[in-house]
C-alpha cells in the first residue's frame, strides 16, 4: 500500500500581482480568463508613499514592487499588514544595485556608498517593509534561485498549518542591466503576494492545498504569458493564478526543483 505524500493548505484571502503589462490584479485577472488581450508593456511601480521621505527616496525598484505587492494583498483580504507574518521570497533580489556595486567595485574608486551597500542584502525589501507598515511579527526572507516562488509558497503554507496564523508571501524579481542580463535574462521586474489564512473568512477566495509531485509543471497557453512564468521566477506561480482568476477549482503543477515539483489543489469559494 502506498503511503500518501503530506500536504499542506490554507485559504488565500488576498492576492496581487504585478508584471509586465499587467499593473495590478484586476486587470491581470480579465487577462488571465482570457477575457482581454495581453499586452506587452513595462512593470508599473507605485511610488512607495508608506514610506518616511528620506527612506522614500532610497527606495530601489524591488523595494518599490515588494511594498506595493504587499500591501495591495492586505487591501484584497481587507487586513492590517501591522498584523501579519511575512515570507518574502527572490531568486535574486535587487538586479540593478548588484550592478551598479560591481561597476563601483571594478573601478578605481572602490568606496561603496553606505546607502548602496544597505540595499544591496537580500532582506532589504523585508526591511523596508517593517519601516513603512510597523509590523514586528515573524519574517522570513528566502532565496532558491528558480524555485523561489515554491519554496516561499511551502515556507509560508508551513507556518500557517503549525502557527494557525495568518501569513502574507510576497514572492517578487528583478532585471540585471548588462552585462548581467545576458546571463540573466529576466526582462523586467514582477511579483505576486498572496495572504495566506488557517480558516475561512468573509474575505476568502480559494482554499489552497499543496503536495509534491513528479509530474511535469504546467505551462500558460498565452505564449507572451509562458514568456513570462519561464523568464520570471516569481511568476511560476501563473498557472495558480489563473485558476483563481477563473474562480475555478482543479489542481495544478508549478514550478520547484526537479524532478519534485508542487500539485497545487484549488477549490473556489
Amino acid at each position: 500500500m502506498t503511503t500518501p505524500l503530506p500536504s499542506l493548505a490554507a485559504w488565500i484571502d488576498g492576492v496581487a500581482l504585478i508584471a509586465p503589462g499587467l499593473p495590478d490584479w484586476s486587470l491581470a485577472r480579465a487577462v488571465l480568463r482570457g477575457e482581454q488581450p495581453y499586452q506587452p508593456a513595462p512593470s508599473e511601480l507605485p511610488a512607495p508613499s508608506v514610506l518616511p521621505p528620506a527612506e522614500r527616496r532610497r527606495a530601489s525598484r524591488v523595494v518599490k514592487l515588494a511594498l506595493a505587492l504587499g500591501l495591495a494583498a492586505c487591501a484584497d483580504a481587507q487586513v492590517d499588514a501591522a498584523t501579519l507574518a511575512t515570507v518574502f521570497t527572490a531568486s535574486g533580489a535587487d538586479g540593478h544595485n548588484c550592478h551598479a556595486l560591481c561597476e563601483q567595485l571594478a573601478g578605481d574608486d572602490r568606496q561603496i556608498s553606505p546607502t548602496r551597500f544597505h540595499n544591496s542584502v537580500h532582506n532589504a525589501a523585508a526591511g523596508y517593509w517593517g519601516i513603512a507598515t510597523g509590523a514586528t511579527a515573524p519574517c522570513q526572507v528566502i532565496a532558491g534561485f528558480d524555485a523561489s516562488f515554491g519554496a516561499g509558497l511551502l515556507d509560508a503554507l508551513a507556518q500557517v498549518v503549525t502557527g494557525q496564523v495568518p501569513v502574507l508571501l510576497i514572492a517578487y524579481d528583478s532585471e540585471y542591466p548588462q552585462p548581467l542580463h545576458a546571463k540573466r535574462d529576466t526582462p523586467d521586474c514582477a511579483g505576486v503576494a498572496l495572504l495566506l489564512s488557517p480558516q475561512r473568512g468573509a474575505r476568502s477566495q480559494a482554499r489552497l492545498q499543496l503536495a509534491p509531485t513528479g509530474e511535469a509543471a504546467q505551462t500558460c497557453t498565452v505564449p507572451a504569458l509562458e514568456n513570462l512564468r519561464r523568464q520570471i521566477p516569481a511568476l511560476r506561480a501563473l498557472p495558480l493564478l489563473q485558476q483563481l482568476a477563473a474562480q475555478r477549482s482543479g489542481r495544478c503543477v508549478l514550478d520547484y526543483l526537479p524532478p519534485m515539483q508542487l500539485a497545487a489543489e484549488l477549490t473556489a469559494c
